[in-house]
């Protein structure tokens, strides 16, 4: 169902290009701070053909990188705030289990993470949660506060909020230029909006997006595919069970890394996918064709047979998802290098729906030129040499 239309003006305080969780949580900050915002979707909502649909992701404390992990009890604390805000449900705790060789510096410092010194060997991993196998001598991590996020319904809750405060969305209109200035202009297949400032987060379609603000910057849309697998004995791997979720860090027989859901979309299908894919044009990754060959089938067939016995070793159910990817898969969170008044963020690598909340508020900081919450330094699109070009 498309978003309502709301009445047709040109003037706002910020405008924000790109309602999925990212831009989304970006605006419903921005109406918090009672400033105007119009959030601007190309696609008619809902829409699967970017990075936020989809019934679930994984939230969890565990990072190995310390500037996430520092964020994650803020954003435990900003989804519960949703929650309330809309009497919507929107997390179910599950647990998550790192996997990986021992000593692993990663899931060592998953550990450190969260504060905890056990470690489960094989044994005490299939005492606790009989679906899992682990080979010799590999061990897990458990992170207890972890769980699945309904990724679908967040988006909508955010964005209900969000008008709540007085925001405006115009789903079905797609940027057509951007001409920036101490007031930027944004042109649309439906109008023209000028703001102080901007917000652009339009997931795969960044890249092009700046490009024409004098910006290269090293985004790769992969078209990843998520599958599910069906259970040999069905219910063994639902959110009814002690099935958590999991992800893997170093297996040599998960390369790029493996992660998994309980079932929860699909009734008696456990979401299981590689964290990788194809690079893609997202104009056109419907449009791939379905004789291509995908090498991360295989390698989610073999995970599958060695550590999850429980379930058929071929996908019942084939679908598709967009990541942006950075080379070193952090976020680009900052202000354009050039106009200060135009803030970016991108490049989320499949990793940052749970930490929308944050990111969101470190966006709004951002544009309002305000000192952000947290460190920004991993997020600067200056470690990126070479970006700036001529407009």
């Amino acid at each position: 169902m498309a978003a309502p239309r709301q009445p047709q003006k040109s003037t706002y305080d910020v405008i924000v290009i790109g309602a999925g969780i990212q831009g989304s949580f970006t605006a419903y900050h921005l109406a918090q701070r009672r400033k105007d915002t119009l959030l601007l979707e190309q696609f008619l909502l809902p829409h699967s053909r970017g990075s936020s649909h989809g019934q679930s992701r994984i939230i969890r404390s565990a990072y190995p990188q310390q500037y996430y992990s520092r964020m994650m009890p803020e954003c435990f604390r900003l989804w519960q705030q949703l929650e309330a805000e809309t009497g919507t449900t929107l997390y179910r705790q599950a647990g998550l289990v790192v996997l990986g060789p021992p000593g692993e510096p990663e899931l060592e410092a998953c550990r450190r993470s969260l504060g905890v010194d056990e470690v489960l060997d094989a044994a005490a991993l299939a005492q606790r949660f009989p679906g899992f196998r682990l080979q010799a001598g590999q061990v897990a991590v458990l992170d207890s506060t972890a769980g699945v996020l309904f990724a679908d319904r967040a988006l909508r809750a955010v964005q209900e909020v969000f008008r709540r405060h007085g925001g405006t969305l115009r789903d079905g209109e797609k940027v057509l230029s951007i001409e920036p200035g101490a007031t930027v202009t944004v042109t649309t297949t439906a109008g023209v909006y000028k703001a102080p400032r901007l917000v652009i987060t339009a997931g795969a379609w960044t890249g092009a997006l700046v490009e024409q603000l004098g910006l290269r910057l090293p985004l790769q849309p992969l078209r990843i595919d998520v599958c599910y697998w069906r259970e040999k004995q069905p219910g063994s791997a639902g959110l009814g069970s002690v099935s958590p979720c999991f992800l893997t860090l170093g297996l040599s027989q998960a390369p790029h890394g493996i992660y998994g859901l309980p079932s929860l979309e699909y009734p008696g299908l456990m979401k299981v996918c590689h964290h990788h894919g194809s690079p893609t044009d997202p104009e056109k990754r419907d449009q791939a064709p379905s004789s291509a060959p995908r090498p991360d089938i295989a390698i989610l067939s073999s995970f599958i047979s060695s550590y999850l016995p429980g379930l058929e070793t071929q996908p019942a159910v084939m679908e598709t998802c967009l990541y942006t990817n950075t080379p070193d898969e952090d976020f680009i969170l900052d202000r354009h290098p050039k106009f200060s008044n135009i803030v970016i963020g991108a490049g989320f690598s499949g990793h940052g729906f749970k930490l929308a909340p944050v990111v969101g508020k470190l966006l709004c900081e951002l544009s309002l030129g305000e000192e952000p919450s947290y460190d920004m330094t991993h997020f600067a699109i200056t470690r990126f040499p070479g970006v700036l070009g001529a407009a």
